[in-house]
């Protein structure tokens, strides 16, 4: 069985473009995770993409998990609701000044709290800033990310409500995946 999975592609071009949320309620903090850790980085990806068939890296090991996090300007930003990890953003440097947002979400438990507009904002400043904290890389000239029909309901609205602009859009077939859980065998929702 396959479905067809619509993903689009979206970008800014410039740090002028970015229209941050407003913060939420309550004690919520966004630290970046300086220590490479493939144990905290597979736990963010199944606790947040688990529901939604993020399926590409589970079956990644320690060494690949490891070598994805040691590359230079690879950053992950997380979003904390009163010390409970509640979301991540994974930025990429690319060539000439681009950076990836490779991974975003949230933790089910977490969504609906408006921590998903605050974290994206974090991100992307994060992004437009990033050859600050990497002495040698290109200043930042163009942030992208993409999206598809299997992310949250509100992925794409978050996207264009934060400056992204749509440049392009696909259309693939894929295998029809059960959604894993944030474990194998385990099923949210």
């Amino acid at each position: 069985m396959s479905i067809a999975v619509t993903t689009w592609s979206l970008e800014q071009v410039s740090p002028a473009e970015q229209l941050p949320a407003a913060a939420p309620d309550g004690d919520v903090r966004i630290v970046r995770a300086e220590v490479p850790s493939p144990e905290f980085s597979r736990y963010l990806y199944a606790a947040v993409g688990g529901d939604i068939r993020w399926t590409d890296r589970l079956g990644w090991t320690y060494a690949q998990w490891q070598e994805d996090l040691d590359r230079p300007g690879v950053e992950t930003w997380v979003a904390y609701d009163r010390g409970t990890p509640a979301g991540y953003v994974q930025l990429e440097p690319q060539d000439d000044g681009v950076v990836e947002i490779v991974y975003f979400g949230l933790i089910p438990a977490f969504r609906g709290r408006r921590i998903g507009g605050h974290l994206l904002s974090h991100g992307v400043a994060r992004a437009w800033d990033l050859a600050d904290r990497w002495p040698g890389r290109a200043q930042t000239k163009r942030v992208w990310l993409h999206t598809c029909s299997k992310d949250g309901e509100h992925a794409m609205d978050n996207y264009l409500r934060r400056g992204f602009k749509l440049f392009d859009t696909k259309v693939e077939e894929e295998p029809d995946v059960t959604a894993p859980g944030p474990w194998p065998g385990a099923h949210v929702g």
